[in-house]
């Protein structure tokens, strides 16, 4: 099983992220995660979809969303050919006696305590899709309250050819 990050470029009109999800519902594509935002100009957005799958189902990915009409262009990652991010807000319990080992983890994982109470704290980390996985795991002990998390966002690398 092959991993892909699939940049796209689509028209920022309603009824567009239907249809894409759509394609991939109808063909039995899996999407392991998808995040959508305006770009720079209002009438585009970019999608960020991450899926899986052996080569010919990586390429008929490709082929079927450069098909539709609403998408303008469809660029392509490996892992490593990508600046991939995450975004997490996680609410945790916490009590006088584990305060400071909370504390601890953020500080090792370089995630922010962004809102705190006398029973709970919410931790924001940006990371790789790992690291967020991993600070979950880390804070299960704690309690764990609830969890956003955005889905991957990527762009390809800088390189001096661009």
């Amino acid at each position: 099983m092959k991993k892909k990050i699939y940049s796209v470029l689509v028209e920022n009109r309603s009824g567009v992220l239907c249809k894409v999800a759509g394609l991939f519902s109808r063909r039995n594509f899996n999407i392991e995660s998808l995040a959508v935002g305006e770009t720079d100009a209002k009438d585009v957005s970019c999608m960020t979809i991450v899926s899986s799958g052996d080569q010919h189902t990586i390429e008929q990915i490709e082929k079927q969303l450069n098909k539709k009409l609403d998408v303008i262009k469809v660029k392509t990652f490996d892992e490593q050919q990508a600046v991939a991010r995450e975004l997490m807000l996680i609410k945790v319990k916490y009590n006088k006696s584990n305060r400071r080992d909370l504390m601890e983890v953020c500080d090792m994982m370089k995630a922010q305590i962004v809102d705190m109470s006398k029973h709970y704290v919410m931790i924001q980390l940006c990371d790789v899709p790992e690291r967020t996985t991993l600070l979950i795991s880390m804070l299960q002990s704690f309690g764990v309250v609830e969890v956003a998390r955005t889905g991957t966002l990527a762009l390809g690398k800088c390189c001096e050819n661009d």
